[in-house]
């Protein structure tokens, strides 16, 4: 298990190379300073705003650290780093029951916008689950992007799980009805529904978000619900956005974060947290299926603050 997890932690560290690196000559600068004075605060500040963790954010994992060196008489700016680590870690603690669905009969609705890897991260979810052993079946409700439903069935046979699917253009809530039924046949563990994200049609999107939450409401009342929301981690700010508007049709509880091999800044991931107080619990560092992990601020901020 021990051995597992350093596999995770070295793929972890590979996919925020390019974070890292952005970092890197800031804090080096930084913690580097003879003194801790309002200079050294300004560019801590600048730091951790230009890696996308943002102003909110930034304010008060400062505001913290201005605190912690007065209470513990902190003169050196190098001793700074690790408080600065521990600040952050624990605004982005998850609690004890973040992963609760994975031991009970439940529903996950899975949503974000075209384009952010909301298939792929499902393909790989099940995967996961199923190396787990645990029984998954899969809902192609994403009905109106072109593909989608091929995409989805491709990663169930990969998985080795079961798909529940309509023709292209049915009603994604006449899809999630159908899996529904299937679900409790087979007595499966895990119910993932892939849904649409089409927010330039935001008021259908909303209405169709609801029909399927009523849907589930009345025929699956015993499932315990997550409802998660897949952004992309390269759109920073933008990923900010879209959440928000998935926020006002759907109970959203948790986030999974793509593509964060692919951007400098990851700082992003304390933003989400913090602006909308919903836990990041997924991160996707690559392409293969382990690139997918479940979030574990320890070691996302032990990564991000590597030498």
């Amino acid at each position: 298990m021990e051995e597992k997890k350093q596999g995770l932690f070295a793929r972890l560290l590979s996919g925020l190379t390019k974070t890292r690196k952005q970092l890197a000559g800031g804090f080096a600068s930084v913690f580097g300073l003879s003194i801790i004075d309002d200079d050294f605060y300004e560019e801590l500040e600048e730091i951790l705003i230009m890696s996308d963790i943002g102003i909110h954010a930034t304010e008060d994992i400062i505001d913290s650290l201005k605190e912690q060196v007065a209470e513990k008489h902190i003169h050196e700016p190098a001793a700074c780093r690790q408080l600065l680590m521990d600040t952050i870690k624990e605004r982005m603690d998850l609690g004890e029951n973040a992963y609760e669905y994975e031991n009970k009969t439940s529903v996950l609705l899975v949503v974000g916008v075209n384009g952010v890897g909301k298939t792929t991260s499902i393909g790989k979810l099940a995967a996961q689950f199923k190396a787990d052993r645990k029984k998954v079946v899969l809902a192609a409700a994403d009905t109106f992007r072109a593909g989608a439903i091929e995409q989805l069935t491709e990663w169930a046979h990969r998985a080795g799980v079961d798909i529940i699917a309509q023709q292209e253009g049915a009603d994604p809530a006449s899809v999630v009805f159908d899996a529904i039924a299937a679900a409790k046949a087979r007595k499966a563990d895990i119910l993932i529904c892939d849904t649409a994200g089409r927010l330039h049609n935001k008021k259908n999107l909303m209405e169709e978000l609801k029909k399927i939450n009523r849907i589930i409401d009345r025929e699956y009342p015993e499932a315990y619900r997550e409802t998660l929301i897949v952004l992309d981690g390269t759109t920073g700010q933008n990923a900010l956005a879209q959440a928000k508007v998935f926020m006002e049709a759907a109970d959203v509880s948790g986030i999974i974060l793509t593509k964060m091999d692919g951007t400098a800044r990851g700082g992003i991931a304390v933003a989400i947290q913090a602006e909308l107080g919903i836990p990041v619990k997924y991160i996707g560092v690559g392409e293969h299926i382990e690139d997918l992990q479940k979030f574990d601020a320890d070691s996302f901020v032990e990564a991000i603050f590597a030498e």
